[in-house]
């Protein structure tokens, strides 16, 4: 069913009417905002009560510093003060040289020491005026009595172990062997036998340092060899 406005319902009759109204309202409020516009704008003098603060300029100044006291050491001199006589003043003593006897002889007679020095030390000597001597001869007359009286070790000979023995020993003030030390040896079967050989020394001839009897170390080398 088609449904039909009235002619009061219809608005487009009216049309003109509201557009009419649209621009008189619109021109109003042109006019009202323009004559806003051109109004003069009112400034206030709040008047210039702002306080200036003027800086005082202080002047900086430094304090000038003394230079330290030097603290002045007196010294008192304790030499007597010189009298300075010219060349050509004389000058006069007491002392009269007759006092002294050109007959008298002085006779002057050298300090002879009494005491003799005395070595006195246990430290034995390296070497001495007067070497220790063995049965009349060196070292190597010790070392030939060694070899000849030692016993090859069984063990050793087993083994097939030979070589140098190097021993030290000290020869006393009183000539006994004493303080026997191995320096050196391939094996201890071969050192145990040297050393016994050789604490069964004689006695020696004992050394002397200035005709006292001193001790005096030695270093004997022993060979093992297998025949």
């Amino acid at each position: 069913m088609e449904l039909k406005k009235t002619a009061k319902a219809d608005l487009q009759n009216k049309k003109s009417l509201f557009l009419e109204i649209g621009l008189c309202i619109s021109l109003l409020l042109m006019i009202l905002l323009f004559r806003m516009s051109q109004n003069e704008a009112v400034i206030m003098d709040m008047g210039d009560d702002r306080e200036i603060i003027e800086n005082e300029m202080v002047e900086i100044t430094f304090e000038e510093q003394k230079p330290p006291e030097v603290q002045q050491t007196v010294v008192q001199s304790t030499v007597d003060i010189l009298n300075i006589v010219r060349d050509d003043k004389k000058i006069e003593t007491s002392l009269s040289f007759a006092d002294f006897d050109q007959d008298v002889s002085f006779v002057f007679e050298p300090v002879v020491s009494t005491t003799e020095e005395v070595v006195d030390t246990d430290e034995p000597f390296q070497r001495v005026e007067n070497m220790p001597t063995f049965q009349g001869g060196d070292l190597n007359t010790f070392r030939n009595w060694v070899q000849g009286r030692m016993r090859y070790p069984a063990i050793a000979s087993e083994n097939g172990i030979s070589g140098r023995v190097m021993l030290e020993f000290i020869v006393e003030r009183d000539g006994s062997v004493s303080n026997i030390n191995v320096l050196q040896s391939p094996d201890r079967s071969l050192s145990e036998e040297a050393a016994r050989v050789v604490a069964t020394s004689p006695k020696w001839t004992p050394g002397s340092q200035r005709g006292v009897p001193a001790r005096v170390k030695f270093i004997v080398p022993i060979d093992f060899r297998l025949q």
